[in-house]
């Protein structure tokens, strides 16, 4: 099984042992069965039943287990590690972490979180999840089966790139989807927006702002109303409708952007709309609904539609940022132990 120890009790335990053995061990023995014990200390517990559940370890799954384990709800967080910014460099727009890398940002709070002994950290995959005399079981790909009382869903969304050569390598990078997380960075250069429609207009709005070079590419005939292309042709928001054909990069930095008709026109920075699915089915076999967007439905307390699950993330909002996810996410766990009180008080 991958779960940590608290860290506290583990120091606490290395530092006994090594006193006790230092009288008779060669000093070079102290680096390796360091190295050794912190790996069995992250790999090793008896747990199978908790409080609580969560399912992806990241933001909001991270946020939410602060809540919990600070109440000290005994917590388990199953990650199977492929957050969906693993490509993104950098992370912008939210407070005292702005321009730190997204890995950087989960790590700390990652040790920030196990600090609290209640709290477990697995590597694993869930598979599948179920209601079982009043608790819900959760099965996962290598560690078997886990129970708790409350389930919580940060799992956030799969993007499903279009078959565009070079789209993927650029996504998070100089392709993005958010203005918020990544205007800034690209302000003042030549900006496309491979979308149509309404979901073009209002990001060329949001655009203008940032940058005076904007063409839209929507891939096909346009869709936009009389009132929107008069908009667009007042801010000098040229379209092109031909149907992209690739991409060109270097390591992931947009060149040149090619087009059905031949053309290749030169780009610095693209937006871009992608469909998604959800990155974990496991809410929906339980019977939770999703929204007409495909976004789990929650309330404004991060219930979804069945009895003790909770979703928060990326999976339940549009506002895709690592700010709001935190919040969700201590939302999502403060809710959780305000419901097991009122079940146990």
């Amino acid at each position: 099984m991958q779960l940590t120890f608290d860290e506290k009790v583990y120091r606490m335990t290395r530092r006994g042992i090594l006193k006790y053995l230092g009288a008779w061990l060669p000093s070079s023995f102290f680096l390796h069965f360091t190295q050794f014990s912190f790996q069995q200390s992250n790999q090793m517990t008896n747990h199978k039943k908790f409080d609580v559940i969560i399912i992806g370890g990241s933001y909001a799954g991270l946020s939410a287990a602060m809540a919990l384990g600070r109440s000290l709800r005994k917590v388990l967080i199953i990650d199977s590690g492929l957050p969906c910014n693993r490509q993104t460099p950098h992370s912008h727009n939210f407070i005292t972490q702005d321009g730190e890398t997204p890995a950087a940002i989960a790590k700390k709070a990652k040790q920030q979180v196990l600090n609290y002994d209640t709290i477990q950290w697995l590597n694993d995959l869930a598979l599948d999840g179920k209601k079982s005399n009043g608790d819900f079981v959760i099965t996962t790909k290598n560690s078997g089966e886990f129970t708790a009382q409350k389930l919580i869903f940060s799992t956030g969304i799969k993007d499903i790139m279009p078959d565009i050569k070079g789209f993927s390598a650029c996504w998070g990078i100089s392709v993005v989807h958010c203005p918020y997380c990544h205007g800034y960075e690209i302000r003042g250069k030549k900006t496309a927006i491979i979308a149509n429609g309404d979901h073009a207009f209002h990001l060329a709005s949001l655009v203008n702002n940032l940058t005076r070079e904007i063409t839209i590419l929507t891939s096909g005939e346009m869709n936009f109303s009389e009132e929107q292309l008069q908009k667009l042709q007042q801010h000098q928001i040229d379209i092109i409708e031909q149907p992209i054909t690739e991409i060109e990069h270097d390591y992931g930095h947009l060149k040149n952007i090619l087009f059905a008709d031949g053309r290749t026109v030169q780009f610095q920075a693209a937006y871009g709309v992608v469909p998604f699915e959800q990155h974990c089915e496991i809410p929906i076999h339980l019977g939770c609904q999703l929204t007409e967007q495909g976004y789990l439905q929650t309330d404004e307390f991060q219930k979804t539609t069945m009895d003790g699950v909770f979703a928060c993330g990326d999976n339940s909002t549009r506002m895709r940022s690592v700010a709001n996810a935190v919040y969700g996410g201590n939302v999502a766990g403060a809710i959780v132990n305000m419901e097991l009180t009122h079940e146990q008080f």
